[in-house]
């Protein structure tokens, strides 16, 4: 079993009773028991630690190194300045994530900047007291199959996540989802990419400009048709077989990149849609997403952006989703199965029970289908 240490820092002994319109009202010893419950879900051993001292946040990172494979840190304000914290994280050279409950990318711009983001895997915030599940999970895939960080273009967005299988292997490459909102990121993906790595697959889970960073349409496009492009001739993978396997709008962004791709003679040998927004013109229409399908468009046209309008992909297609799914209606990938089909692409679907995240859960019968699926196509 992984044993994972989760570290909070400054103030947050206070969870529960400070700030609970931005904190939330679970307290400390409701968020320690939570860890160690979803920790064991994950087959994970966890051990929690909080001090108001930074000096004791430094020494029990230290004495990690006898008794963790891997950290969950929120550093709480110690986040934007403390170096010491920062350096003893790197010393240590264990597998670290950090949290944040809040969205601090829409808070005060001093919250924006992290000294202890450089050095770890994910930093995952904006997600509530549930964002330390999605850390015990990316550090769970962690263990699965070691990533390392890439860049694949010149801006900060484009970092990816790379598994490097043997020399002829197929390549994945994994796009996420998250309603183009900046608290969403690639770390939501990066289980299935690991059980696919370990499959014998090179993986790339990448990560892409969001709203309100350059993201609106066509920004996010135009950065996963980069990555498409710039993986293929990488690190030893076969370019005659690859997958593109995106998730909510990761799968839209997933279908048009593909799309442009075979329209310049390269078309993916697959393409993988799981609880699709495949129709922005009826996303629109039904306010998906809380008001994020206005907010990428910023103006434009839906119908230029929607992968239902603009078929065929022109390369095979493996639709699937969720019966269950309350975020995006299964009716989304059926009717755009169907279209597809009728505009003369290949299509396989797969109906699964489940809610709109099941299909990214690497221990459900779901996402063992989709790869068994990915095997025969590749």
């Amino acid at each position: 079993m992984r044993r994972v240490l989760v570290v909070n820092g400054p103030n947050l002994d206070l969870l529960g009773t400070r700030r609970p319109d931005v904190y939330g009202l679970v307290t400390l010893a409701d968020l320690e028991r939570l860890v160690r419950e979803w920790g064991t879900e994950l087959g994970l051993d966890v051990e929690t630690f909080q001090s108001n001292h930074e000096g004791e946040l430094v020494e029990r990172v230290h004495a990690a190194r006898e008794g963790a494979d891997a950290i969950v840190v929120n550093p709480g304000a110690l986040t934007h300045y403390s170096r010491s914290l920062a350096d003893a994280i790197e010393a240590v050279e264990i597998p670290t994530v950090e949290v944040h409950i809040s969205n601090v990318a829409e808070r005060e711009p001093w919250r924006r900047h992290s000294v202890i983001s450089p050095l770890c895997l994910a930093t995952i915030f904006g997600r509530g007291v549930d964002g330390y599940r999605w850390a015990l999970r990316r550090l769970a895939s962690e263990g699965v199959a070691t990533s390392r960080l890439v860049g694949y273009g010149p801006l900060t967005a484009h970092r990816a996540d790379l598994r490097v299988g043997s020399e002829g292997a197929p390549l994945a490459i994994f796009v996420p989802g998250g309603f183009w909102r900046i608290q969403w990121d690639r770390d939501t993906i990066d289980p299935i990419a690991a059980d696919l790595a370990r499959r014998g697959f090179t993986t790339l889970t990448v990560s892409y400009r969001r709203v309100g960073s350059g993201g609106e349409w066509p920004g996010a496009l135009h950065d996963v048709c980069y990555a498409l492009d710039w993986a293929r001739s990488r690190f030893g993978a076969d370019p005659r077989r690859v997958v593109v396997v995106g998730h909510s709008v990761g799968a839209q962004l997933a279908l048009l990149a593909s799309r442009r791709a075979a329209r310049s003679g390269a078309p993916p040998s697959l393409v993988v849609s799981l609880a699709g927004v495949t129709d922005l013109v009826a996303a629109a229409a039904d306010g998906l997403g809380d008001g994020a399908v206005t907010a990428f468009l910023a103006g434009a046209d839906p119908a230029l952006a929607s992968p239902a309008h603009l078929l065929p992909v022109a390369a095979p297609l493996l639709v699937a989703w969720s019966a269950d799914d309350d975020v995006v209606p299964a009716s989304f990938s059926a009717r755009f199965a169907e279209h597809a089909e009728a505009a003369g692409d290949r299509v396989e679907t797969l109906s699964v029970e489940g809610d709109h995240f099941t299909l990214l859960d690497p221990r459900r019968r779901a996402w063992r289908a989709v790869a068994e699926a990915i095997d025969r196509y590749l």
